[in-house]
């Protein structure tokens, strides 16, 4: 039988995965718990587990693993699956808390980091077969705070070739969505997306450049945070466009959102997107009032919305108005080109030595998107004027909240669309403007902070999101607005259908 990539990748990755755990045979499984009761666990139930001594990294890790052998080859959400490592990594953790160390708030906990961000000695691929085989000698520095507060990476979530995209192309082949298999699970933080919704991990990193955390959280049903501009290190990440370039955590919950979020925040000297702003506790933010707070509702962003959005939105936002002051029509101001500094020269930065040296090696829709860049009349003055344009814009985007407080609209405009139709569109040399399916890119242009909660489900089963976004700094009060939200209704507790009959619809050939 003639293997596909995509097949053969993730048939190695599951015999990983089920060999590592098996190795450890009974000893790995002192008190044995039951491992769909873990992974049904959030983040911040699954760390107070290892915390009191209810549950070991070592048996958090092995739910995980054993998780990922059964529906990895189904979803194909990782590149790599790191389970020696993983549960080596337990190990030592667990040993730590034996002794009575803790080493944060993670401790013990099993989290996927989307492969276009370094980890050590774990192989960043970018989805590429240009960096097939490239193996980071360093952790990007949010990896790194991760580990410190006590993470267990377990692995190298997909995405959209160099995060280039919506998550239909992939050298690996493309992530599929949980809820359908034949549907897009949102991109460019595909696998991450999907990686979380099935319980495959308790919590992952995405990027975020025109949406990139927000629209898997959509499409897959779960908590997505693009923060502030530079509130989150981006050095030793992939970059795409550096100028909107986020990271942020994708999860079940927004508790974990914001447990996520205090590990890691904070400024990185070395990064030249860092900014500095003061420490903040993100978790004990979620416990301020919301009564008075105004939300407005964004002129445009309610335009061209697939009927079944609309009804789970204004639903939602029916709730929010409940639990706020008032809700009324505002104005955020326009982008213009600002959001087009990629093709401005920013892409082109960082992979014209690449793509001058291994073209063959991109994906043919990268490869004509790359060839449309490198052959364009972008100037120099051009881009200068745009980042001048971007600059201002950030720095006086707070002004737009004058009389409200907070903004809410749908995440994405439509619901998750067929693989077969993406894969087919991005063959298309024609430009594809996002802002017809999606509301996420003008927040990377403002820099600010906004999240995705679920919202509500289609008929016939996709999950909806709802965004709520806010000025410079304001992720705690976004948050908090977001938990009220998820606490008032049941959306966020659904799991998806698939398990391990689930059969896997071919696509085409990407």
């Amino acid at each position: 039988m003639k293997l596909t990539r995509r097949q053969f990748t993730t048939m190695v990755a599951a015999a990983a995965a089920a060999q590592a755990v098996s190795s450890l045979g009974f000893a790995g499984r002192a008190e044995a718990a039951d491992p769909e009761e873990l992974s049904g666990l959030s983040l911040t139930e699954a760390a107070a587990k290892v915390r009191s001594g209810g549950a070991t990294s070592v048996q958090l890790t092995q739910a995980s693993l054993e998780r990922i052998g059964v529906l990895g080859p189904k979803l194909d959400a990782f590149i790599t699956v790191a389970a020696q490592q993983a549960l080596a990594q337990a190990q030592q953790l667990d040993a730590e808390q034996k002794a009575g160390k803790l080493r944060g708030p993670l401790h013990g906990v099993p989290i996927a980091i989307k492969d276009n961000i370094d980890t050590a000695g774990i192989r960043t691929t970018g989805a590429s077969a240009v960096f097939e085989d490239r193996v980071p000698k360093e952790d990007a520095p949010v990896v790194a705070r991760l580990k410190a507060a006590g993470a267990v990476i377990v692995g190298k979530t997909n995405l959209q070739e160099f995060a280039m995209g919506g998550g239909e192309t992939s050298f690996f082949g493309p992530a599929r969505n949980p809820w359908a298999l034949d549907h897009n699970t949102g991109g460019s933080s595909s696998g991450s997306g999907a990686a979380i919704s099935a319980r495959l991990a308790y919590g992952a990193l995405g990027t975020d450049t025109a949406g990139s955390v927000r629209m898997p959280a959509s499409y897959c049903g779960v908590v997505g945070l693009k923060p502030t501009y530079g509130l989150v290190p981006i050095r030793g990440i992939i970059p795409l466009i550096l100028s909107l370039d986020h990271c942020g955590p994708l999860t079940r919950t927004v508790e974990d959102t914001a447990l996520m979020l205090n590990v890691m925040a904070g400024y990185d000297k070395l990064d030249i997107t860092s900014v500095e702003h003061a420490r903040e506790d993100y978790v004990a933010a979620l416990k301020q009032p919301l009564s008075g707070l105004r939300l407005g509702l964004p002129a445009g962003y309610f335009d061209h919305v697939d009927p079944e959005v609309t009804k789970a939105s204004a639903a939602a936002i029916a709730v929010l108005a409940r639990l706020t002051a008032s809700v009324k029509d505002v104005s955020l101001p326009g982008i213009t080109d600002m959001g087009n500094l990629g093709a401005l020269g920013e892409v082109y930065a960082y992979h014209e030595e690449y793509f001058q040296n291994a073209a063959a090696k991109y994906m043919l829709p990268e490869r004509m998107r790359l060839q449309t860049l490198f052959s364009g009349n972008a100037k120099a003055t051009d881009y200068i004027r745009a980042r001048w344009k971007l600059d201002l814009l950030r720095r006086t985007i707070d002004d737009a909240f004058t009389d409200f407080d907070l903004v809410v609209m749908p995440t994405q405009r439509i619901l998750p669309p067929l693989l077969d139709d993406l894969i087919k569109r991005a063959h298309d040399p024609k430009p594809i403007d996002p802002s017809v399916t999606s509301n996420c890119a003008p927040f990377d242009v403002y820099g600010l902070p906004a999240v995705s909660i679920p919202c509500g489900f289609s008929k016939s089963g996709l999950p909806i999101g709802l965004m709520i976004a806010g000025p410079r700094f304001s992720e705690g009060r976004v948050l908090a607005l977001a938990q009220a939200y998820e606490q008032a209704t049941d959306w966020h507790k659904r799991v998806p259908p698939v398990n391990a009959a689930t059969p896997v619809p071919p696509v085409v050939s990407s």
